[in-house]
């Protein structure tokens, strides 16, 4: 088999994707007489500097000769070079089957996946494996390339994607598309297609904003289902479509680490003691930090993951937790959290035995006395409270969902879930 890794081909301001680029790398193949057998997206760190949004990598699974299929993605890559300065797109062609290409290879694509990957290192990796490249500008490409040939050995959780593509004398404009069929299809398909919308905000999630040539992408566990979902939503003309086998939604870019020993850019999994108070800030930010391991871990529920931050609100000083997401700043961004247990007592001043009414402090270090009664008492005594927040899973809304963050709605968790529609 030959697999094919292109990365890089994206521009923030311009509007070309990796994805419509591997989709038409993929018809091309077919075009040439060979078969696809798939095609994946790989979510890479979300955390790196030199990143899209959805920062993807794609590769071709293919029986197309080696060097025929380098000839088609090396002409992939002038076909989509873009006058951005910071798209450097690369590709990898290796002869090899997917489940068994070198450790090293399988290793890249983990790291760059968890966490930062150097450019030569990869090009090492290159030559001792043998693969064949193609590289524009300063060839950074070559590392979600890479990545996306090792991704299949890397990795054993996949999900899928169906993306449309609008017309290209369409790129850049405003989209068209029927938010009733829209979200009228996101409510048949759920919960096997996931992320469509975000019913609260009223946001169709799936429909990017940006100038590239998606029109929308429909996610979920089913291929037929996702294809479904796409087929039934109203828009303006479909130039393509085609059906990615992907990583997105799986949480592959979290590790179990501990608090006091995280590295920035990198995403983890991390359980802790709420320390201080939440405290909303300037912007509608809102913080709360962590103790454990002999350190402490400032977290952040920002804006953006809107009603998620009340969530965040309700916890209290003794609180356990488990808390994901990317370290950045020494500031871990929530992406979810999962109540392990709950402080359901509080400390207040005692009522009077008597009369019923709360008593009043007695003096410095002289505990409490009711006034009418006369009666008294040591100190604050321990009440049972109500907490608006139960034991389980909590996660932002669809509409600040990463790509690769796991929905609670797929399920496999190790606690009651609380899914966010």
């Amino acid at each position: 088999m030959t697999l094919i890794g292109v990365d890089d081909t994206d521009s923030r301001e311009l509007g070309m994707c990796t994805t419509y680029v591997a989709a038409r790398l993929a018809e091309r193949v077919r075009e040439h007489g060979g078969h696809v057998e798939r095609t994946l997206l790989v979510r890479l760190n979300p955390a790196v500097e030199h990143k899209t949004r959805g920062n993807a990598a794609l590769a071709v699974h293919c029986d197309l000769p080696p060097d025929e299929a380098l000839e088609l993605a090396a002409d992939a890559l002038d076909r989509a070079a873009t006058a951005d300065p910071r798209t450097n797109p690369g590709a990898v062609v290796a002869d090899a089957r997917p489940e068994t290409v070198p450790d090293a290879v399988a290793d890249v694509a983990r790291r760059a996946v968890r966490e930062h990957v150097d450019l030569n290192d990869v090009r090492d990796v290159l030559e001792t494996a043998g693969f064949e490249t193609a590289e524009r500008g300063m060839g950074r490409g070559l590392i979600g390339a890479t990545a996306a040939v090792g991704a299949w050995a890397a990795f054993d959780e996949w999900t899928y994607e169906c993306i449309s593509y609008r017309e290209r004398d369409r790129w850049g404009t405003d989209r068209d598309v029927d938010y009733d069929s829209l979200f009228a299809a996101a409510d048949d398909g759920y919960p096997d297609v996931w992320d469509t919308v975000d019913r609260d905000e009223g946001a169709a999630v799936c429909v990017p904003r940006t100038p590239c040539p998606i029109l929308h992408g429909i996610r979920g566990d089913d291929p037929d289902a996702v294809r479904a979902v796409a087929e039934r939503i109203e828009s303006e003309p479909v130039a393509r479509r085609h059906t990615f086998v992907t990583n997105q939604g799986t949480d592959a870019h979290l590790r179990d680490g501990t608090i006091g020993d995280l590295q920035e850019g990198r995403a983890y999994r991390v359980t802790g003691t709420v320390a201080s108070a939440p405290e909303t800030r300037e912007g509608g930010h809102v913080f709360v930090s962590l103790e454990g391991d002999g350190g402490e871990l400032r977290c952040a529920a920002f804006e953006p993951t809107k009603r998620f931050r009340d969530r965040v609100r309700t916890l209290r000083v003794g609180d356990r937790v488990t808390v994901c997401g990317e370290v950045g700043d020494g500031t871990l961004k929530l992406e979810k959290f999962a109540v392990r247990d709950l402080v359901r007592t509080e400390r207040v001043t005692p009522d009077c035995p008597d009369c019923g009414r709360s008593m009043k402090s007695a003096g410095a270090n002289a505990g409490y006395r009711c006034r009418d009664c006369g009666t008294s008492a040591d100190g604050k005594v321990e009440r049972e409270t109500e907490r608006e927040i139960e034991e389980g899973w909590y996660e932002v809304p669809p509409v600040a969902r990463r790509h690769i963050a796991k929905p609670l709605v797929r399920g496999g968790f190790d606690a009651p879930t609380h899914p966010e529609q």
